[in-house]
């Protein structure tokens, strides 16, 4: 069926027809005619059909030194505007020693990679909750971060050979590794964490930097640096995450700033005054909002603190981006010795 013919039908089931097509593939179905690219640049119809469909979800970890819990965030059954927070029991293979580890997600698989010395890449489909073993990488390795371009996975590590940062890709379509340029400042990159992808580039925080933010091109090593939002004051940055090409990062002192990549400049979103100064924060798109979680240890008594969220609606227009926050949920509560690691968006 041609775009011309395809775009004849009612805007319903154009709309349905969408909503399940894999996320991942939107860049590529909004350049099949202008049409098809209206559609997709407001999507908010289309998240409504997905969020009934319950295609996409968070998986969410918490970590204390060598124990992990992961737990998920998924819509209600027949009702698009509940959430429910669930534990999840992830069994990793007995032999090898994965948590904590660094993990990544594309589309509905997650990609896990260890601290410890290994060639080995395990993946975790996010709708059975089984793992496979993934192709090995060219040698054991020392896993510092991991972040997705694109259809690639982008590991920054050491080889247990070599003293060097190195990076490889890991490129899904193929299911294939290869070498990628090395980062031009080897030294920044030692503890450095990737953050997020941004303009097909890998971008990271150094906390030994004073949580200074650069963005390394992995097609030919360049790095540049996106600077602070206050120079000269030490800031601590408690969760970040990338949704339509726009940077978010939260910072206790400052509130929740998104990164003007025309003007070069961190701007504050507005409206969003209210929001708790907390310091242990992750974030991550959910049906086209950004879930902003966060925990709570103030008036809770026992060994147990509270993991809270609120879904907020982004919207940029006219040199900034305005947000509106729902009400604030209750999702359940953690451990206290555990800590918020990640927050990943799993899609279908």
């Amino acid at each position: 069926m041609s775009p011309s013919s395809f775009s004849s039908l009612p805007i319903d089931i154009v709309l349905e027809i969408f909503a399940r097509v894999p996320k991942r593939s939107h860049p590529i179905l909004s350049c099949v005619s202008k049409n098809f690219n209206r559609l997709l640049r407001s999507p908010a119809e289309i998240h409504k059909i997905r969020s009934l469909l319950r295609k996409d979800s968070l998986f969410i970890c918490f970590v204390e030194k060598t124990d992990a819990q992961w737990f998920t965030l998924r819509r209600a059954e027949n009702n698009p505007t509940e959430n429910h927070f669930s534990s999840i029991d992830l069994v990793f293979p007995s032999h090898t020693k994965q948590e904590p580890c660094v993990v990544v997600a594309i589309g509905p698989e997650l990609f896990f990679g260890s601290f410890h010395p290994s060639s080995t890449m395990w993946v975790l489909d996010s709708r059975t909750l089984t793992f496979r073993q993934g192709p090995s990488s060219r040698g054991d390795r020392l896993c510092r971060s991991a972040c997705v371009v694109g259809s690639k996975v982008y590991v920054i590590g050491i080889y247990t050979s070599d003293d060097e940062i190195n990076v490889e890709s890991f490129d899904v379509k193929t299911q294939t590794w290869e070498l990628a340029d090395v980062p031009d400042d080897q030294g920044w990159w030692w503890s450095a964490v990737a953050i997020a992808s941004l303009n097909r580039k890998v971008c990271a925080f150094n906390f030994s930097d004073n949580a200074r933010l650069k963005c390394y091109d992995p097609r030919d090593g360049s790095c540049e640096s996106l600077g602070l939002p206050t120079e000269g004051k030490l800031l601590c940055r408690t969760g970040a995450c990338v949704m339509n090409n726009v940077l978010y990062v939260y910072y206790a002192r400052l509130g929740l700033m998104w990164f003007d990549s025309e003007m070069r400049l961190w701007r504050v979103v507005s409206g969003l005054s209210h929001l708790n100064k907390v310091r242990s924060v992750a974030m991550a798109e959910y049906y086209g909002k950004m879930a902003f979680l966060w925990e709570d240890e103030i008036g809770v008594v026992g060994e147990t603190k509270e993991v809270w969220c609120r879904m907020i609606a982004l919207e940029r227009r006219e040199g900034e981006v305005r947000g509106i926050a729902e009400a604030p949920q209750l999702l359940g509560s953690v451990p206290r010795g555990y800590r918020l690691q990640h927050c990943l968006s799993v899609s279908d």
